[in-house]
């Protein structure tokens, strides 16, 4: 039995959490900004001493990749500065802290996917706001597990899939920049790995860094050829060049992430990109 609080419960990946649930002995407690602002350490220790809790699962985060360009103050107060708050009071109370990272980590200067053992070198204020996190967490010496994740998408909130359905809808045509390699993750996957390293009993002694995104590689072209192929949209897509499509921050060329490591470890199924996709654009029908 666990004691398990899932922050910005409200995102992708917190009401994926919400929906699937964890074991039916865990306690768990889901809060966003509202309920609890995690900027304040004070707010911080006093929920998690009050209830008990011995696991947290950091799902909140700035992800607002441009616009964190133009306000890095608000990307490190969420990305960076309350990290670090969640880390210090987990190692105080000896709780676990799972945290869910970024492949912009990374700079994107390779055509191999990246380890765990590969060293960040984040290119935009995004990048570097959750590099920020990871290394508050690991000087903190609390337990962790973060997982560097990539392409996150779901029915909720703000994303590329929903983006590319809506304006399939609004235009005849659409350009998507084909120059940028990724892994997309449906974040009801990405649910279900968490969920499996809870069930493991013996996951504080594999504390570390972790990657997890879909299998395979696309661009964000392919990415969006696919989605509206499933969706039967009737609009074209044209493949464009970053330099062709400028926007206020850089991204990675090539950001696929290595997962043989959470395979390994914890013993994840891992589907295919296409797979998941498929199977939450049926889901929405």
């Amino acid at each position: 039995m666990a004691n398990i609080w899932v922050t910005g419960a409200s995102g992708q990946l917190g009401m994926a959490l919400r929906q699937k649930g964890f074991s039916f002995w865990d306690e768990v407690f889901y809060t966003d900004k509202e309920e609890l602002d995690i900027t304040d350490r004070d707010a911080v220790r006093q929920f998690v001493v009050g209830h008990e809790i011995d696991t947290i699962i950091n799902c909140a985060a700035y992800t607002a990749v441009d616009l964190a360009e133009e306000e890095p103050e608000k990307a490190e107060k969420i990305n960076t500065l309350a990290v670090a708050n969640l880390a210090e009071v987990a190692q105080k109370e000896d709780c676990l802290l799972i945290h869910i990272s970024t492949d912009y980590v990374f700079d994107g200067h390779t055509n191999v996917p990246y380890t765990e053992k590969d060293t960040p070198a984040p290119k935009n204020m995004y990048g570097k706001t959750k590099w920020a996190g990871e290394q508050a967490i690991i000087k903190s010496g609390c337990w962790h597990i973060i997982i560097r994740t990539s392409w996150l998408y779901s029915w909720e909130g703000n994303n590329f899939v929903k983006t590319i359905l809506r304006l399939a809808d609004e235009r005849s045509e659409i350009n998507v920049v084909n120059d940028q390699f990724g892994s997309p993750t449906y974040a009801e996957d990405l649910a279900d790995a968490i969920i499996s390293i809870m069930a493991n009993e013996e996951r504080i002694e594999h504390e570390g860094i972790y990657h997890f995104s879909s299998e395979g590689v696309c661009s964000w072209y392919d990415f969006a050829l696919q989605i509206i192929k499933v969706a039967k949209k009737d609009c074209k897509v044209n493949p464009v060049t970053t330099a062709e499509y400028p926007v206020k921050a850089i991204r990675p060329a090539y950001s696929v992430l290595d997962k043989t490591k959470i395979r390994k470890i914890f013993g994840i199924r891992i589907p295919e990109w296409q797979e998941s996709l498929g199977r939450m654009l049926q889901e929405g029908e």
